[in-house]
């Protein structure tokens, strides 16, 4: 597993499940992801499908980068996010907790 295999697929296939947690979050995110297995998405939860895209939005909320190894970590839930946040590992910009907080529930 890695970032693209999950923000390409399981994202999508979560939101799917739950398209509330779109509506929840309603906000563009860049996710930006280092290493072998990561690269640039914009991921856009003000829409009510087709949410993934290559690349970074100009208008994005809030931008999250993390390595792939650390991303995928947490996916798994062998990295706990709070702590990979406070570890700097997880990084958000602009910091909004609440935001961050309601992305914690797609991960």
């Amino acid at each position: 597993m890695n970032a693209k295999d999950i923000i390409e697929n399981q994202i999508p296939e979560a939101l799917k499940a739950k398209p509330e947690l779109a509506k929840e979050i309603n906000a563009i995110i860049v996710f930006n992801i280092a290493g072998e297995g990561g690269g640039t998405w914009t991921v856009d939860l003000t829409k009510s499908e087709g949410w993934v895209s290559e690349g970074a939005a100009a208008d994005a909320k809030m931008t999250v980068s993390a390595s792939n190894d650390d991303f995928v970590k947490i996916r798994e839930k062998k990295l706990n996010a709070q702590m990979a946040a406070m570890q700097g590992k997880l990084k958000f910009k602009p910091m909004d907790m609440g935001l961050a907080m309601k992305l914690a529930k797609l991960m």
